[in-house]
């Protein structure tokens, strides 16, 4: 990547989005977010510089600059995302740790956030707009939706099957083999040895439904 990036948001991910593409020599140009409070602050020495929605700054986009979304909430995101496609016709790039390991015969697609020592093994499918935090293990054959977020320390084995939104918290571990429905919501350490059905939470070792 040469031209350097604008980073859409300057809150949750944002400052570790700035370190992964630190660690890549890629030089970020600047953060917007619509929090005021936030403008002519900087994050590690880089400013936060207005709003998202600022035509002089979106202009940069697609022309001097790249773009890439650091939300984790995910109607915001999708909201910013439509925006760049819209108004300046392009996809957010990935972020990619340096450190991550990502199989040659893995498929990926746009502006994924993909935090250090996640490894995503051979033939699996990753969607657009995810987010893996550090030390995901995705192994081969499995296939991921867009925006799909997972957290720290959480692995997805051979051969599973994540629909589009979901979430999987922190340490969870999903065997092989199962299909996560759509916008489905798995609890931080939870065990998931069976399939889980589109919109539904399930907690717990080996997890179960959590009624509303």
């Amino acid at each position: 990547m040469e031209k350097p990036v604008i980073i859409f948001g300057a809150k949750g991910i944002a400052h570790p989005a700035l370190e992964i593409f630190n660690s890549n020599e890629i030089v970020v140009y600047g953060f917007l977010d619509e929090d005021e409070t936030l403008h002519h602050k900087e994050i590690n020495h880089v400013g936060v510089l207005g709003n998202p929605e600022d035509d002089g700054f979106l202009k940069l986009i697609g022309k001097k600059c790249e773009a890439f979304v650091a939300v984790e909430d995910a109607s915001y995101r999708k909201y910013l995302v439509k925006l760049l496609n819209e108004r300046r016709k392009v996809q957010p790039v990935n972020a990619l740790h340096k450190t991550s390991y990502i199989s040659t015969d893995a498929a990926i697609g746009h502006g994924n956030f993909i935090n250090a020592k996640v490894t995503i093994g051979a033939g699996a499918e990753i969607g657009n707009h995810c987010i893996f935090h550090t030390n995901v293990t995705i192994e081969h054959q499995a296939k991921l939706g867009n925006y799909v977020q997972v957290g720290a320390g959480a692995t997805i084995n051979a051969n599973v099957t994540i629909g589009a939104g979901v979430f999987i918290g922190s340490g969870a571990h999903v065997v092989a083999g199962v299909n996560i429905g759509k916008n489905a919501r798995i609890g931080a350490g939870s065990m998931v040895i069976g399939d889980v059905e589109e919109g539904q939470t399930v907690f717990g070792n080996p997890a179960k439904p959590i009624e509303a």
